[in-house]
């Protein structure tokens, strides 16, 4: 298998002007930067908020990196220690050196993250591919998550035609002028193409080529293990699934977990309704003191 990188030096460079910029602009207050190694390659985080306590820790959908994340933090750090991820194999800051070959590699990279920045036990945020790595890294290594935030994650229904022209549709609609955008997102169901120096990185990322594996979905069995304190977030228009039926997949399978189904949202969740994330986020957090 191919790892995740860039076509030529030239691209790459693109980007990290195109990403440092981006930070600059979107990242609010204090940060600092690390990269950290492991067996899959150098991972950049970036940390905000007090220094002690459970941190929060953002990881994004396919394609996207701790960027996504940028409206959430100033309001997550003043509680909370946050730690959002480039994750490796995706467009950031990150370099991958080995394959991801499934889901457990994605759950053992993770592990080992977490295990270089000292984190005993943190509350997990996915996002589409997030939540799919999320999910893995429980199941593989139970014992380090304290809670789990999984907004409209993958793995939990066979991904359609559907999905895939919502995907080609928000990339085209997104390479429109900016102020044709506002109607394309409205029509193409797509609040992320809005954001319009998170679009401008993702047009400097194609020069990058991305090889992750496909987020399977997750068995029967694999969700009745799911044992920590767990709150889906659905977007009741996702293009990902059918919200209704997953919902009740996991109320049958994982009777523990807090299903909420966001009225109007779709798969682009944290923009559609970013206070439904935000409070889900913070109420879970909250829910297990450190």
């Amino acid at each position: 298998m191919r790892i995740s990188e860039f076509t030529n030096g030239k691209a790459e460079a693109r980007f990290r002007t195109a990403y440092e910029h981006a930070l600059t602009r979107l990242w609010p207050g204090q940060r600092t930067a690390t990269t950290v190694p492991t067996a899959f390659g150098a991972t950049r985080v970036l940390r905000a908020g007090p220094a002690h306590g459970q941190p929060v820790v953002l990881l994004p959908g396919s394609g996207g990196n701790a960027l996504m994340w940028h409206a959430y933090v100033e309001r997550l750090a003043q509680r909370h220690p946050v730690i959002a991820v480039d994750t490796v194999g995706e467009p950031g800051a990150s370099v991958q050196t080995t394959p991801i070959r499934d889901g457990h590699d994605a759950a053992d990279w993770l592990e080992d993250l977490l295990a270089a920045l000292d984190v005993p036990t943190a509350h997990l945020v996915g996002c589409s591919y997030g939540g799919w790595i999320a999910l893995h890294h429980q199941l593989r290594h139970p014992g380090r998550t304290a809670t789990l935030t999984l907004v409209d994650p993958a793995g939990l229904a066979d991904v359609g035609r559907r999905f895939y022209t919502w995907v080609i549709l928000g990339g085209l609609a997104a390479l429109a002028p900016r102020a044709l955008r506002p109607r394309l997102a409205r029509a193409v169901g797509n609040s992320a193409i809005l954001e319009a120096e998170l679009m401008t990185l993702m047009r400097a990322s194609t020069g990058f080529r991305r090889r992750l594996p496909l987020a399977t979905t997750l068995d029967d069995a694999e969700l009745a293990r799911l044992d920590v304190p767990a709150l889906f977030l659905l977007g009741e228009r996702s293009a990902l699934h059918d919200a209704r039926a997953v919902a009740e997949r996991l109320h049958r399978l994982a009777p523990a977990a807090r299903v909420r189904i966001v009225p109007g949202a779709g798969h682009s969740l944290t923009t559609d309704d970013p206070a439904a994330v935000l409070d889900g986020i913070l109420t879970m957090a909250a829910s297990q003191v450190s």
